[in-house]
C-alpha cells in the first residue's frame, strides 16, 4: 500500500514519526513535505497529497498539522477524498468501515505520538464494510459530482 504523507511546520515532528513506523512496517511513502519546521502554508502540503489518493497515484494517504483541522478542509475540497479528521482509534476505524475514509487527518498538538501511531495502524489495516454504506459513499459522489462540474 502506498501512503501519500503530508504536513505544515507544525505537524513535521509527528509526520517524520509517521514516516518511520511506515517504512518499518512495509508500507511504501510518498512524501509531500514540508521538510521544515519554518512557518508555511498547510495548502501548500495537504493539496498534492490529497490530489495523489484521488488520482490513484497513492492508496491513502496522511495529513498533519497543528490540530488536523486545516488539512482536513483542504482534502476535503478534493473530489473523490473522504478525508477524516481523526484523534482516536475508534474514529479510525469507523470511518474506514463506513465511510471508506481514503485519507487521515491528525494534529501534532492534539494527540501524541504513540496513540497517533496506533490510530494510524486502524486506519491503515481496518477495510470498508461496503454494503449499506456503500449506498451513503455513494451519496456523497453525488455532491461531489452536483457541486464539483
Amino acid at each position: 500500500m502506498k501512503i501519500a504523507l503530508a504536513c505544515d511546520h507544525g505537524g513535521l515532528n509527528l509526520k517524520n514519526e509517521i514516516k518511520k513506523y511506515l517504512k518499518e512496517n512495509g508500507y511504501e511513502c510518498e512524501d509531500y513535505g514540508t521538510d521544515s519546521t519554518g512557518s508555511c502554508d498547510y495548502p501548500d502540503f495537504a493539496l498534492p497529497a490529497s490530489e495523489a489518493v484521488a488520482s490513484g497515484k497513492c492508496d491513502r494517504g496522511i495529513l498533519i498539522c497543528s490540530t488536523g483541522i486545516g488539512v482536513s478542509i483542504v482534502a476535503n475540497k478534493v473530489p473523490g477524498v473522504r478525508c477524516a479528521h481523526c484523534h482516536d482509534t475508534y474514529c479510525a476505524e469507523f470511518t474506514r468501515l463506513h465511510n471508506d475514509a481514503n485519507v487521515l487527518a491528525m494534529g501534532e498538538k492534539v494527540v501524541g505520538t504513540g496513540y497517533a501511531l496506533k490510530i494510524v495502524e486502524k486506519f491503515l489495516t481496518v477495510e470498508f464494510e461496503g454494503g449499506r454504506h456503500q449506498r451513503r459513499v455513494d451519496k456523497i459522489t453525488e455532491i461531489e459530482k452536483k457541486y464539483y462540474k
